[in-house]
């Protein structure tokens, strides 16, 4: 059985969210701290937006369906998150906020929204798509390759649960396995 931080406990849940196993990584590969500046996009829920907020100087947080953005909106309340600014909008068709230092992309077509998300980071600033079929990951990357972003990286974050005994230890039959895949890539 999986242990999260307190606050996911707290929060609604609508749309398939974004695990902690995962946010980990995208906050740890990406580097975001007090001093930045991040685009989430494909607010769902607002899990992974909620989670940049809580680390970064603000997160604008934008999806295309009314429901979802009331749903985030209400878990934002529900911590007390204030640099959070959640939108309706179509990230493959604008994103507004220009100079930012990460833009994370949770959407079925999130390749369609990289030039957008490459206008709209700073220089050496970094991209990440949450991608769960291979077949997302290969036109994210070759679209990536397009706009010649460098440093592209792909991961799969597993968690395998250890049964821990007097007797001995292993590696239980549970654990939580396949999510998405997650593709790194910065603007050069």
């Amino acid at each position: 059985m999986l242990v999260y931080p307190k606050m996911y406990g707290k929060l609604k849940r609508g749309p398939q969210v974004i695990l902690p196993k995962d946010i980990g990584i995208i906050i740890a590969y990406t580097g975001v701290n007090k001093e930045s500046v991040c685009v989430d996009a494909g607010t769902g829920s607002g899990w992974l937006a909620i989670a940049l907020a809580s680390v970064s100087k603000k997160v604008y947080s934008y999806d295309l369906r009314e429901d979802f953005i009331e749903l985030a909106k209400r878990n934002m309340e529900i911590l007390g998150i204030g640099n959070l600014v959640v939108k309706k909008g179509d990230v493959t068709k604008r994103i507004a906020e220009k100079n930012v230092d990460v833009v994370t992309l949770d959407l079925p077509n999130s390749d369609k929204a990289l030039a957008n998300a490459k206008k709209s980071l700073k220089a050496d600033g970094t991209v990440v798509g949450y991608l769960p079929n291979a077949e997302q990951v290969q036109k994210f990357v070759s679209t990536l390759n397009k706009l010649k972003f460098t440093d592209i990286h792909t991961v799969e974050v597993i968690v395998r649960d250890i049964l821990v005994r007097k007797e001995g230890m292993r590696p239980t039959n549970t654990g939580l396995w396949h999510t998405a895949y997650l593709v790194f890539a910065r603007k050069a």
